[in-house]
C-alpha cells in the first residue's frame, strides 16, 4: 500500500475503489491504534516475561521475532510512557585473593573472548551472594562462545573445592573435552594444588589474568554484574536455601535458555547453539548425499 501511496495520491485511489477520503482515513487511525495497543501490550508481556530485566534493545529483539518492524529507540519510548523500567547495574567490588605465593600461570587468553565454536574457550570466577544467614559463594564456567553457564557451584564457604565442583560441572556436561583454555584471575583457589590438579588430569589448559587486572576476565565479570542486578540488588534479603532456588532459575531458566546477549547477535545462548548444531546437521546430511551420488554413478 505505501508504494501506492508514493505513486498517487489518497484520493485517486479512493476514487478508483469507490470509497470516500473520510471512510478511509477513519479506518486508517482506528488500524494504526490497534496495532499500537497491540504492540504495548506485547511489550508489556515481553517486559513481564524477563521478569522487569531486559532493556529496550533486546525488548525490540523479541518484538521482531514476533512481527515487529520496531527500533530499539521507539521501544524505550514505549517504555517510558508504559512506566517500564529495566534495573541497572552497581560498580564491581573484586572477590578473590591474589596475595599469595602460589604458582601462576600465563595469561594465554590476552582479552580475546571470541571464539569459533564450543570448548575452544571458558571462563571462570566466583562471587558473593548475601542472605539473611550469611554469605553464598557462587563459583561459574562460561563458555566463551555462546556465552552459556556450563558449569557452576555454590557453598557458604569459598575453598578451592567450590571452584573444582564447577569445573568438573562444566567439564561432564560438555562431555569430558581436551585441550580447553580455561581462564580465571589469580585467586588463591585456582592456583591451589586441589584446582591444578584436576586441570592436569582432564587435560585443560589453564590459563590467568594478569595481576588486579579485572577486565582480563571480563565477561565472568559482566555476568555476575547481570546477575545481581537483575535476580539479586532491590529484592528483600532471603535465607541462603531461596537464594539458590532464585540463582537456579536465572541461570538454567533465563540466562541461558531467554535472555538476548549482543555479543552473540541478540540471541540466547542455547538459541545460538541449536542453530550451530542445525547446520552441522546439514552439512553432514548433505556430505553423505554426495557421497551416495557418487557411489550410484
Amino acid at each position: 500500500m505505501n508504494t501506492i501511496y508514493s505513486k498517487y495520491s489518497i484520493q485517486a485511489c479512493c476514487s478508483a475503489l469507490h470509497l470516500s477520503q473520510r471512510g478511509f482515513k477513519s479506518w486508517q487511525i482506528k488500524h494504526q491504534n490497534a496495532i499500537s495497543n497491540s504492540l504495548e501490550d506485547d511489550l508489556k508481556s515481553c517486559f513481564e516475561t524477563h521478569k522487569c530485566r531486559a532493556g529496550a534493545p533486546k525488548l525490540a529483539h523479541d518484538l521482531y521475532a514476533m512481527g515487529y518492524k520496531t527500533s530499539a529507540r521507539t521501544v524505550s519510548r514505549r517504555m517510558v510512557d508504559l512506566g517500564l523500567r529495566a534495573r541497572h547495574p552497581k560498580k564491581f567490588k573484586p572477590t578473590t585473593d591474589s596475595k599469595h605465593n602460589l604458582h601462576i600461570s600465563p595469561n594465554l587468553l590476552e582479552r580475546d573472548f571470541k571464539a569459533d565454536k564450543p570448548n575452544q574457550k571458558w571462563v571462570g570466577d566466583i562471587t558473593y551472594l548475601r542472605t539473611k544467614d550469611g554469605w553464598l559463594y557462587l563459583a561459574t564456567v562460561i563458555d566463551l562462545y555462546s556465552r552459556a553457564i556450563i558449569g557452576w557451584q555454590m557453598s557458604h564457604t569459598i575453598d578451592a573445592k567450590l571452584i573444582t565442583d564447577a569445573l568438573q560441572a562444566a567439564y561432564a556436561t560438555r562431555g569430558k573435552p581436551a585441550g580447553v583454555i580455561f581462564h580465571s584471575d589469580r585467586g588463591s583457589q585456582y592456583c591451589s594444588e586441589l584446582f591444578r590438579g584436576f586441570i592436569k588430569q582432564a587435560g585443560l589448559v589453564q590459563s590467568m589474568s594478569r595481576k588486579g587486572n579485572c577486565w582480563d576476565n571480563a565477561v565472568a565479570e559482566s555476568f555476575f554484574k547481570s546477575l545481581k542486578t537483575e535476580a539479586v540488588y532491590g529484592f528483600a534479603l532471603v535465607s541462603r536455601d531461596t537464594m539458590r532456588a532464585r540463582v537456579f532459575e536465572y541461570i538454567e531458566m533465563y540466562y541461558n535458555t531467554i535472555r538476548r546477549h549482543s555479543t552473540i547477535g541478540y540471541v540466547s545462548p542455547k538459541m545460538l547453539e541449536q542453530r550451530r548444531e542445525a547446520v552441522l546437521k546439514r552439512r553432514l546430511y548433505r556430505s553423505k548425499l554426495r557421497q551416495e551420488l557418487a557411489c550410484v554413478k
